[in-house]
Order: C-alpha cells, then sequence, then structure tokens
C-alpha cells in the first residue's frame, strides 16, 4: 500500500493509522455505528462512548488482537510503526511473584524492546517507585500496580503509536499528572495517541482529537 494512498483515497502525509467506517461486534450483537478517524504523528485521539459501547474492543482490533466487523484499518507511514503500536490494556497483565523491576523488564522484553536497566530504574524512579523496586508485585495497591504498568511508557525509546485503555484508573492526582505529562512529551516529539478514558483529560496542549462512539442504527 501506498504511504500516501489507502482504498483510493488520499491520506495525509504525517498520518499514522487510518480509520474508516469501522465496526466492532461483541458475540451478535454490534456495539457502535461506522466510525471514521485519522490518527496524525504527533496528535492524541481520545475515544469516548457509554459503559458497554465497545472502546475496549475497539482498541484491541486497533492493536490487531480483534477482527473488524466491518469496515477498514491501515496502520500507514513508515515501515518501523506500520504494524506494531504499543498496546496497554485495562488490566496491568504483572506477575504476583516478580520484583516491581522484573516486572516491567518482563513487559518490555514481551513488547519486543530494548531492555536497559538504567532507563528501567528512570522509568520507576519517574512515576514514584524507585524505593519499591525490590518489592513483589503482591505487596503493592492497585495504584501502585497501575504505575508499574504505565512506567513501561517512560521506559520506551521507539516512537512508537501507543493504545492506551483507560490509562488514568486507580491513579492519584500525583500519578494523573505524571501520566499526562508523559503522553504530551510523546506527542511533541512525533509521536499519537488513542486513547480512552471515561475522566476528562487533563490534557490541553496538544488538544486531544475527540472521537465518540455512536449507537448503531437498529435493524
Amino acid at each position: 500500500m501506498d504511504d500516501h494512498q489507502t482504498a483510493g483515497a488520499t491520506v495525509p502525509p504525517d498520518a499514522t493509522l487510518i480509520v474508516r467506517d469501522l465496526q466492532c461486534r461483541r458475540g451478535e450483537r454490534v456495539l457502535f455505528a461506522p466510525t471514521s478517524f485519522v490518527v496524525r504523528q504527533g496528535t492524541i485521539v481520545w475515544i469516548r462512548g457509554a459503559n458497554g459501547q465497545g472502546k475496549t474492543t475497539l482498541l484491541r482490533t486497533l492493536a490487531g488482537l480483534s477482527a473488524p466487523a466491518a469496515g477498514e484499518l491501515a496502520w500507514v507511514g513508515a515501515p518501523a510503526l506500520a504494524p506494531r503500536p504499543l498496546y496497554l490494556a485495562h488490566a496491568n497483565a504483572l506477575k504476583e511473584d516478580l520484583t516491581v523491576a522484573e516486572s516491567l523488564r518482563f513487559l518490555l522484553h514481551l513488547a519486543g524492546s530494548h531492555v536497559d536497566g538504567s532507563a528501567v530504574d528512570i522509568a520507576l524512579a519517574r512515576f514514584g517507585l524507585a524505593s519499591r523496586r525490590d518489592a513483589f508485585v503482591r505487596t503493592l495497591s492497585q495504584g501502585q500496580r497501575r504505575r508499574v504498568a504505565l512506567a513501561r511508557l517512560a521506559a520506551q525509546r521507539e516512537v512508537l503509536p501507543w493504545l492506551l485503555d483507560e490509562p488514568f484508573d486507580a491513579l492519584d492526582a500525583a500519578g494523573v499528572d505524571v501520566l499526562a505529562a508523559l503522553i504530551v512529551e510523546h506527542a511533541r516529539r512525533g509521536g499519537s495517541v488513542v486513547l480512552t478514558s471515561h475522566l476528562s483529560l487533563p490534557i490541553d496542549d496538544p488538544a486531544p482529537v475527540v472521537v465518540d462512539l455512536r449507537e448503531p442504527a437498529l435493524a
């Protein structure tokens, strides 16, 4: 596929993801009306919708973990970006019997990222977890577990697209500030972010692009 065309239509040269008339299904139920949007380099796209509307299913579909019921999506641009966004699910995916540092290294390794010991320590410190680096995950609060999972973003070197499912959940005010700053930094260095959140985003610049999922038309 040409970097500047998809399905016969012109694509902005700074696009990383094109979504056209996409629909997702859970069982026999279509979750939302056909949805179209473009994700550009340096932008934050905020997916909104009612509970059960399919926000998580949409992110999983963008990550390649589920197939769409209709429509199309295409990761475009440099081959290094094309098929491999960084997907951070609502679940933290941490192993109880690993330490905090081991867990972060494992998550980075699982994502195919180069694991740099100093980057791990810096990422944990940024999320206020330096003193807990050798603590076992089973001893952490829910908020601390969420910070460990999110520290992947601070340790990530490549400017990959980010897909974040309810990333602000379980964070205190300080954690929200750290995460918001990290998202803004990623966008300003040319990264793109697609996220869901039932909370108002504490981000003004760059202003998030809002995509509202709508109820599908009745048959």
